[in-house]
């Protein structure tokens, strides 16, 4: 049987520090995969640097910089794969990172989208913020992830060393079934970027495909490459898209009020934002929400025919911060 044809696909945005850092890396333990740059516009020159030390790599190059949805969207179309491999341009890979992943999706072929165990750059025993070792989500729309609950990260002692299936897989890493991605449309380019892996793997979940976590397979992911952590437009992309999101997805007789308490509970963090003295994050929450609200007609024409799937009915918000359930496994079985 012929191997799948996989690209491995980082998306750069004045990226060069970290194409220095990790790219020859990436490419030696790439093997089985084509290495492809997707460049959304940059000025730094990374280009010049790729073309200069690595021309066997392919570049594809976007007129603007539309993020990570329109990026990668652009993008994809110039490249033929069975397997699309979405690989931030901050990431370590390890030795046999692909193949693991790779044939669990051959083995079966209702897995749409997988990702790694996601560990920390810098602290290498501890997972990563951005899908640690896989992606779930609560009633109220937070995500949350076996190893990372909000800002509290565990340490990895082999807890979550099973493959398990997932509500979302990491945008940091995320392998997709390129046929899979076509069908669903692709990412939603107007998130531009953040909850745009997770609208997607909602999509694809609607169309009864699966999403799993293969940590068999490990990256380390700095984090931050693009949009640096604490950074005001972060903040509106997330709460803006989160509200998009819940907006687009869920079933009609949880919308209006699931929303409502997420609005509610966005004031509250607010308030904790104007006690922690960041008023330009205050302003961002403000100017999302009142964002959210100009997109409602757009939106509205894209959702789902069918709604097959539900949010579970617990809080991780009231697990955290009453019950004080502070990492995956204390949560209620009903919550993973």
């Amino acid at each position: 049987m012929e191997a799948p044809k996989v690209a491995v696909v980082i998306l750069n945005y004045n990226g060069l520090h970290w194409l220095k850092t990790f790219l020859a890396d990436v490419i030696s333990k790439s093997k089985e995969a084509d290495v492809v740059i997707a460049d959304n516009a940059s000025s730094d020159k990374s280009l010049d640097y790729v073309k200069e030390h690595f021309p066997s790599v392919k570049i594809v190059e976007n007129k603007e910089n539309t993020g990570y949805a329109g990026g990668y969207n652009n993008a994809l179309q110039h490249i033929c794969a069975d397997y699309y491999v979405l690989l931030n341009s901050d990431v370590e890979v390890t030795d046999n990172w692909i193949s693991p992943i790779i044939e669990q999706m051959e083995n079966d072929k209702s897995i749409a989208a997988c990702q790694p165990k996601i560990k920390k750059f810098d602290q290498k025993n501890y997972f990563e913020y951005a899908g640690a070792c896989g992606g779930f989500i609560d009633k109220y729309g937070y995500p949350y992830c076996r190893g990372r609950i909000f800002d509290n990260l565990e340490e990895d002692k082999g807890q979550y060393n099973n493959p398990i299936e997932v509500f979302w897989a990491s945008g940091a890493c995320l392998f997709l079934r390129s046929s899979a991605f076509y069908e669903v449309g692709g990412f939603d380019w107007d998130f531009f970027a953040h909850m745009e892996e997770i609208d997607l793997c909602w999509k694809l979940k609607n169309k009864g495909y699966k999403i799993m976590c293969i940590p068999e397979s490990t990256v380390y992911h700095v984090g931050g490459g693009t949009l640096k952590n604490g950074s005001y437009f972060k903040t509106y992309l997330n709460y803006r898209n989160n509200l998009l999101m819940l907006y687009k997805n869920l079933e009609p007789n949880n919308r209006f009020k699931t929303i409502f308490i997420r609005m509610f509970l966005d004031g509250l963090s607010s308030m904790k934002m104007i006690l922690d003295k960041k008023p330009l994050h205050v302003f961002a929450i403000l100017k999302a929400h009142l964002h959210f609200y100009s997109y409602l007609k757009k939106f509205r024409k894209k959702r789902p025919k069918d709604y097959t799937i539900s949010l579970p009915q617990k809080s991780v918000v009231y697990s955290y911060f009453f019950e004080n359930k502070r990492e995956f496994n204390q949560l209620n079985n009903d919550l993973n």
